[in-house]
This record gives C-alpha cells, structure tokens and sequence, in this order.
C-alpha cells in the first residue's frame, strides 16, 4: 500500500443550466462477490481515513472484547452516526443509564445534532449543544460498556494506547487486511486508522458474507435491520438500506461512503473535496457496474441544483 494518497480522477460534474461550472475529483473501487477488483478509477491501493464508515468494525472489536447487548438495534445505534433525533437520543440515553453513567462520561465533545431538522428543533426550544446529541455518541457508549464489560478503566478510554482502542484497531486491521498506514484523531475524538479503499471495500464484504451469528454478521444485520438508528430519517445511508434490502451501507466524513451486497460486490469511495453532493451519484454508478438496481438509486444518480427555488441542474456522474 502507498504511503500517501495521491487524488483521485473526475467522477462528478456539476451542471448549471446546461453549463458545467464544477467538478468533483475522487477514487472510487468496486469488487465483485469474491472480492477481486473489477473497476476502479482513482488511487484505491493508497491510504484514507474512513472516518465513520470504520464504526462497523470498531463495533466487531467491541463485541469480541466483551460488549454484550440483547437488542440487536442497540448494536446499530454503537455502530451509528445519528442524526440527533430524538428516537437517537433516548436510546444513547438508556444504554447510558442502564450502565450506571450519564452524558458527563461520554468524550464526544458537545454538538448540536447533524440531522437538520432535529437541529432545528433544538434551536427553536432554545437548547444548546450537548455529548448526547453529537453523532457519534452511540459510539462512545459503546465504547464505555466495552470497558466496563472487559474490566478495563474507563478514564482515557479514547486514548490509542488503551487496550480497547488497540482491540478496535486489531479488528480494524483484520478486516481491511491492512496494517493501519497512519493514526488521527477523529472528529469525535476517537482514533480513526488510515487504509485504502479497496481495503475498505473487502471489510463491508466481509461482514455481510460473515458466518450467521458470529459478530462481523452481528452488526451487519442490525445495520440492516434499523437503518433509522444508523443515520436517520433521511441519511443517505439510511435510505441506501430501506431501498435495498440486504445491502448494508456507512458513510464516513469528507465524501467516503462504503457498502456491500451478500453474493453480489462492495463498493468504497472517496471525494477528495469531501463533498457528499458527490459522493451518492457515483455510488450509484458503482453498484449499476454490479447489476445492482432499485428505485432509491434512480432517486440518487443525480443531486439536484437550484436556482431561484427550481430545479436548473444536477450533480452528475462522469464514471
């Protein structure tokens, strides 16, 4: 694997009244059933930060390491970035509680929450930011239960020398089947490992073609099953799952997205602006090079542009 990114290749133009003012630039793989490449476009074979679309195997580390969780939609919320709505909130809360612990816990820093209306929300009844509604709060749950479960401590639990950080990175490694090429810190201020995006791409296989009742195939299917706990009402990758039963689907931040079919391929991109405008058309494109079809991906193959209240163009896929 390449030690930097180089960029990737025109995969989005941005079209105004038949003019083409823009351009998105990215990488973008795509493997079949056994996970050999057939199209790719871009650096695929270099090192990115998947930021969240890494949540569903930091979730495989956390039930290996002892997260035992009876409702598997609670698993889907650990592996979420929810949109602060308030069905998000109250089951962060409760796994909160049940654990004997409140937000004050949580080293998520305080947000409003992403989704726009539940932000809207917040603002017109005059709330502020909390650790609750930041979006990667099921994680850091998650995170706390595992610690609690494994005896570890739960001071630094964040830290990338504690031991369960270095049990979400063995399975990070495992899955991708690449030695992480660099460590950050993420938005929430957990690790998040760099790999490519074919590697990337083979782990989301993995899980969905996981053995019934092992872990990777735990988290796979409460993804699948509460596609609402994932992202929300209407993330993208929410209603990527609601469209097309059996894929399962996680976007991570500046333009990443991966997602896999169980008999069919996977898919993982990035948009090297970060622009998630992008991001879903050329998704689209990539899972019709699989033969994958449905309604939800003709509502997606082009992100509508406005002008004066009206539609006057599209973000469109060039590959």
């Amino acid at each position: 694997m390449g030690k930097t990114y180089e960029g990737g290749a025109p995969l989005a133009e941005v079209v105004r009244s038949g003019f083409v003012e823009g351009v998105h630039r990215g990488s973008v793989v795509v493997l079949d059933a056994s996970g050999a490449s057939v199209a790719a476009a871009g650096d695929v074979t270099s090192p990115i930060f998947p930021r969240s679309a890494s949540k569903p195997m930091q979730a495989i580390g956390m039930l290996r390491a002892g997260l035992s969780l009876t409702d598997p939609a609670d698993l889907a919320a650990v592996s979420a970035s929810h949109a602060g709505e308030e069905f998000h909130l109250e089951r962060v809360d409760a796994l909160l509680a049940d654990a004997g612990l409140d937000d004050s816990a949580l080293h998520c820093p305080p947000d409003l929450p992403v989704g726009e209306a539940a932000r809207a929300a917040v603002l017109r009844a005059g709330g502020g930011p909390t650790r609750i509604q930041m979006n990667c709060s099921g994680k850091h749950t998650g995170m706390l239960l595992t610690c609690q479960a494994a005896g570890w401590p739960l001071d630094g639990y964040w830290r990338p020398e504690h031991p369960l950080q270095q049990g979400l990175r063995a399975a990070i490694e495992e899955f991708t089947g690449e030695e992480a090429a660099a460590e950050g810190v993420d938005g929430c201020g957990a690790p998040v490992l760099a790999v490519s995006l074919t590697g990337l791409a083979g782990a989301y296989l993995r899980l969905v073609s996981a053995d019934a009742g092992s872990p990777p195939r735990a988290v796979a299917d409460a993804m699948r099953a509460y596609p609402e706990i994932v992202g929300g009402t209407e993330a993208d990758d929410t209603r990527l799952m609601r469209g097309l039963p059996g894929l399962l689907a996680k976007v991570g931040a500046e333009g990443v997205i991966a997602a896999a079919l169980p008999g069919v391929g996977a898919v993982a991109l990035k948009i090297d602006d970060g622009a998630g405008r992008a991001r879903m058309p050329v998704l689209v494109s990539a899972l019709r090079r699989l033969g994958v079809d449905a309604p939800v991906l003709t509502e997606y193959a082009e992100i509508p542009l406005f002008g004066g209240g009206v539609p006057v163009g599209a973000v469109t896929p060039l590959w």
